[in-house]
């Protein structure tokens, strides 16, 4: 991951509405969650949701898919893991036992 789209997926998830949207995407996992049960559960209007979700899925964090009639929103697992793997790059001297806890979550 290149360091401006780092910022640009940190920027993204510096806003309590949008942190809060991408962690219920990544505890629904793979199955993801729509628009409306993301308004439910996280009790956030369907417009600001919508603009959060446009944000989110600009950074590349979260992915959009059409299910008949329902957009189904999913936390973009590799692109968070890269993210992951960019902040502990360096942690510990590069040390490989370091690193591993950290990108060995939700991997494809």
């Amino acid at each position: 991951m290149l360091e401006s789209e780092a910022v640009v997926a940190l920027s993204a998830l510096a806003q309590p509405v949008r942190l809060q949207v991408f962690r219920a995407l990544v505890e629904a996992g793979r199955e993801g969650l729509t628009p409306g049960v993301l308004a439910d559960k996280l009790a956030v209007p369907p417009a600001t949701l919508s603009f959060h979700l446009k944000a989110l899925a600009h950074a590349g964090l979260v992915t959009q898919e059409r299910a008949s009639r329902h957009l189904i929103y999913r936390a973009a697992f590799e692109r968070m893991n890269a993210l992951l793997a960019y902040l502990s790059e360096n942690c510990c001297g590069g040390a490989e036992a370091c690193l591993a806890p950290a990108v060995a979550c939700c991997n494809p």
